[in-house]
């Protein structure tokens, strides 16, 4: 079956999807993986597919996304179009019968999360959403440490991400056609990170400030969780931020270094004790952690990574929809 590669001793074949510069820094992770191979790439556009694969030293190219995805030389193909363009590429491979890992957010709604989810599953295709914090080896220890309990119970968690990139009216970032703004771009992270650790909210508020275009260029979160803690998270498109996070608790505090999201170190602040820090270099741009995450589930057959299931990827979505339905907006 496609996306289960049958012999473990086997490179595990990737197809990349799409030719933006997300796609290029996964593709140069994946050259730093003895048991990973790209086998082929898909563009709109042959030249562009051709471009790179000569660059990338790829094989096969092709000139559009369904060619693509028919092409029986793939375990995976990895999805790294802008957002607006996500759940049709996605079905488009899950219905050609190729696992898929497919960049974050997952999709722009709900709804369609659903959907990619019950065709995987119909399929029995492994899907993941490409949220590649789970796998780096500091943010393994970080939530081991919490979960048992050396800062005691979680009361809060802050954490922020903000950019400043020049306002170009057609980029992806500031275009609402491809799903731009700072939400789903950057403001995924921090509640992605409150969802790693408590789950999710039971109740959001959010205030977000409108660019001229539509989207949101700054937006602040608040969300309260079961258990009573509260999250206190910001995004935003127009100044940088330093990316850091830091998780309170009824024994103490952990500061995690910029950015939280591919943390070098974290500090943890316990109750009565010395801090201690722990660092560990990144291998590579911090992406073949996902890559490896993603070989193990083929190899043994797992449709859905236990790290990052998709139910936990439907939640998220469901948060974000909730703060865009709360967002009260006023233009810069």
């Amino acid at each position: 079956m496609s996306g289960s590669p049958g012999n473990p001793s086997q490179p595990v074949r990737w197809g990349i999807l799409a030719t933006g510069r997300i796609a290029r820094t996964f593709t140069e992770d994946l050259a730093r993986l003895d048991d990973h191979v790209v086998a082929a790439v898909g563009s709109r556009t042959a030249a562009s597919a051709r471009a790179f694969a000569d660059e990338y030293g790829i094989e096969r190219a092709y000139g559009s996304y369904e060619a693509l995805a028919t092409y029986d030389g793939v375990d995976v193909v990895y999805v790294a179009t802008p957002h607006s363009g996500h759940f049709d590429a996605a079905r488009l491979c899950l219905q050609a019968g190729r696992a898929v890992l497919v960049e974050k957010p997952f999709t722009v709604t709900p709804g369609q999360a659903g959907e990619l989810a019950e065709l995987a599953a119909q399929r029995r295709l492994f899907a993941m959403e490409a949220m590649w914090t789970r796998f780096n080896p500091l943010v393994r220890q970080l939530t081991g440490l919490v979960a048992d309990g050396v800062i005691g119970e979680i009361t809060a968690i802050q954490a922020d991400f903000s950019i400043a990139p020049d306002y170009r009216p057609e980029d992806r970032l500031w275009n609402p056609e491809l799903a731009g703004g700072a939400l789903l771009d950057l403001g995924i992270y921090p509640i992605a990170f409150g969802s790693m650790l408590l789950g999710e909210p039971d109740l959001v508020r959010a205030l977000s400030t409108a660019a001229p275009t539509g989207v949101d260029a700054s937006t602040a979160v608040i969300a309260r969780y079961p258990g009573g803690a509260v999250g206190l998270y910001h995004c935003g498109l127009r100044a940088d931020a330093p990316a850091t996070a830091k998780i309170t608790g009824t024994g103490g505090h952990i500061t995690v270094g910029a950015p939280f999201f591919r943390p070098a170190s974290f500090t943890v602040h316990a109750a009565g004790a010395e801090p201690q820090t722990r660092s560990t270099a990144i291998d590579g741009h911090g992406y073949t952690y996902q890559a490896a995450e993603v070989a193990r589930c083929l190899r043994a057959g797992l449709t859905e990574s236990p790290l990052m299931p998709l139910a936990e990827t439907l939640s998220i979505m469901r948060t974000l929809d909730e703060v865009r339905a709360g967002f009260s907006a006023t233009p810069t």
